[in-house]
């Protein structure tokens, strides 16, 4: 006799859209950096010795846009926003990291990208090698760091909104709108 409890498994095809969604906007992400500049070595060495503010100007321009973005979306109940708890730890690893490769090669994992795209090969051969080697290097010492170092000054999940205790909005606005004048004495001064 069949148990009318037991349901067969019914294994569902996981939904591959976001996935799409992802690649196509950094495909948008990397065509918009090359039409920038950021993908120029000369641009990313002049902002390190601030002698050309073109990737800082790029870099608010999305902090804005995605602050502006993420906030709506979330207000509108389409996203929910899943914070990672961070650390004084974390921050100095990932700076450490991110700063040796800087600093030798003169691309950050964004602009390697676009770098790759327009077939860079420096960016092919050393950022390849380097995003590779980094990542090797962090799995392989992460059992390690993980109850060491990257616990060192947890600040939790927090927020701008949460830090200050205020509605989202209350936060995103004057911080935009920072950004906004920012950008806007950038370019009357010629920077």
């Amino acid at each position: 006799m069949k148990n009318k409890n037991i349901e067969p498994h019914i294994k569902e095809d996981p939904d591959r859209r976001p996935l799409f969604f992802g690649l196509g906007f950094g495909i948008l992400f990397g065509f918009l950096l090359h039409k920038g500049g950021a993908t120029k070595y000369d641009v990313i060495v002049g902002q390190l010795l601030l002698t050309d503010f073109t990737v800082l100007k790029i870099m608010l321009s999305a902090v804005a846009t995605g602050m502006i973005g993420i906030y709506f979306m979330k207000s509108m109940g389409w996203i929910k926003l899943s914070i990672k708890s961070g650390s004084v730890g974390k921050n100095v690893i990932g700076a450490l990291i991110f700063g040796v490769g800087f600093a030798i090669l003169g691309y950050c994992p964004g602009t390697i990208a676009g770098a790759i795209g327009n077939g860079y090969l420096d960016a092919i051969v050393g950022g390849m090698a380097g995003i590779v080697l980094g990542t090797w290097i962090f799995a392989v010492t992460y059992s390690k760091l993980k109850n060491g170092i990257l616990k060192k000054g947890d600040f939790g999940d927090i927020t701008l909104p949460r830090l200050l205790k205020v509605n989202d909005w209350a936060a995103v606005v004057p911080a935009v709108t920072l950004i906004v004048l920012l950008l806007f004495w950038f370019e009357s001064v010629g920077l």
